[in-house]
């Protein structure tokens, strides 16, 4: 099925792959069939070679000084988390035999023209790339669905983007509100800001969510969010570049099912009983008789009264039939009914 069709249908679940696959193809599959039994919709991979990225260099301007990666420098971090391209068709076969959709980051034009060659159907656009025109631009140009993560970007710059997609006739973009630090705290998610996105641009919005738990994740989906993107690991101990930040298999199975229950509870606009209600209505208050009244006797606060059960006449009623007078003998709780009543 479609991106787009399954949006339309609820929130569309992505278990974002990237490192986590340690170096082992074996750990990949893995992957790909644990995301599906834990919820998922589709995976992602990351297609770039440290080559396509950076270049091998000393120099402190490639140096990372702080963070999850401090120590590394960009050339070393990218030769350990990327996924080799031989991979690529083995595992988008193996996510499609269980049902579960493969897409991937293009990082360069030459990862874009691979994964045409392997026949993907939409493509995700990273944070860091946003600022990429000459990328954005090739990879509109394919006429497929983007899905563009905005942390760390302008307002400005997610226009400029947005533009530069919509010049190429790609008008199927949805945006995600991402914050890009690994991991994000929650304090700085700024949901609000997806929201402003969806009626700045005119598209359906997400979240890319590096945060631990699910918090963000639920609260982004009763905001409005119609993507929601996790990186995904087997287990935390499995060492890589990504592992810290990631959800294993139970984590995000919880997730998945807090998004599920959180969409059913957002629902539609409805007025009146539910379902489950109808049987409780019995339980409001109506008009009871509250002592014997005769027939021709008159209906005083001493005979009649409000209360519970509400199988009499609705307490609206109250102040019109008082003074009336019974039709009939009534007996003590009985409720009260118009045919009972009148002017004698």
């Amino acid at each position: 099925m479609k991106l787009y069709e399954k949006m339309a249908e609820g929130t569309y679940i992505i278990a974002e792959m990237s490192a986590n696959h340690a170096g082992s193809i074996e750990y990949a599959k893995e992957i790909i069939h644990a995301a599906r039994e834990s919820g998922a919709d589709a995976i992602k991979l990351q297609t770039y070679t440290p080559d396509t990225l950076t270049i091998d260099c000393d120099s402190p301007y490639f140096q990372i000084s702080g963070g999850t990666w401090a120590g590394d420098n960009l050339y070393q971090l990218y030769g350990k988390a990327y996924t080799p391209w031989g991979w690529h068709q083995i595992l988008k076969e193996e996510a499609e035999k269980i049902g579960l959709d493969f897409f991937s980051t293009p990082f360069d034009n030459t990862a874009v023209d691979f994964l045409e060659e392997i026949g993907v159907e939409f493509y995700k656009i990273a944070s860091f790339e946003l600022v990429d025109i000459p990328l954005l631009e090739y990879v509109a140009s394919k006429g497929k669905p983007i899905i563009m993560s905005t942390g760390m970007s302008t307002l400005a710059e997610i226009d400029e983007a947005v533009r530069a997609i919509r010049r190429q006739g790609c008008h199927r973009l949805c945006l995600l509100r991402c914050a890009s630090a690994y991991p994000a705290i929650t304090d700085e998610m700024n949901l609000k800001t997806m929201q402003n996105m969806a009626e700045t641009f005119n598209v359906p919005v997400g979240l890319s969510d590096h945060s631990m738990g699910s918090v963000g994740a639920v609260t982004a989906v009763a905001l409005g969010a119609k993507i929601i993107e996790k990186h995904f690991c087997l287990d935390r101990s499995i060492e890589n570049p990504d592992a810290s930040f990631s959800m294993n298999p139970a984590e995000f199975k919880q997730m998945v099912n807090d998004i599920r229950q959180a969409k059913k509870a957002i629902g539609h606009i409805a007025y009146g009983p539910t379902k489950q209600e109808i049987s409780n209505t019995v339980f409001r208050r109506s008009v009871f008789c509250v002592k014997d009244i005769k027939k021709g006797e008159k209906l005083t606060e001493e005979n009649i009264r409000i209360i519970r059960p509400g199988y009499g006449l609705a307490p609206k009623f109250y102040g019109e039939v008082l003074g009336q007078s019974a039709l009939c003998d009534i007996k003590r709780g009985t409720p009260l009914k118009f045919d009972m009543i009148g002017q004698i």
